[in-house]
């Protein structure tokens, strides 16, 4: 899978999910550092990545329809996250990745779990 990991996403998150076998860039790493999120989501969706990101703004699905996006990962953790909570986030996206297409979805990531969401009929535009 490509993935893009927003800026606010801890670096070391990188070399786990290439070693699960995907694609990955960042935002720092692709000099996007501070790019407004509509612009983002749009890079996101022209080169066909999923955005991974704890910016909760993206979880907002009027501004940010799933169905039109590569696909949304939301990870939520506590404040001052440690390594391990780190991990255990990274390894619950990996495992959702195996599992199941986030293309068109918005995938919140919280202890341990994936709360999937995607656009019902009233919510398409």
């Amino acid at each position: 899978m490509k993935l893009k990991l927003d800026e606010n996403v801890d670096v070391r998150i990188a070399t786990l999910l290439r070693l699960a076998g995907h694609d990955v860039a960042t935002v720092p790493g692709q000099g996007l550092s501070s790019t407004p999120d509509a612009e983002l989501i749009e890079i996101c969706r022209s080169e066909g990545r999923c955005l991974v990101t704890c910016d909760r703004g993206f979880g907002n699905r009027i501004r940010f329809p799933p169905s039109h996006y590569p696909g949304i990962a939301l990870i939520r953790l506590p404040p001052r996250p440690s390594f391990e909570d780190w991990r255990e986030a990274v390894e619950t996206l990996i495992r959702g990745l195996d599992e199941a297409e986030i293309e068109g979805k918005l995938w919140i990531i919280q202890g341990g779990s994936i709360y999937e969401y995607q656009a019902t009929e009233g919510e398409e535009n």
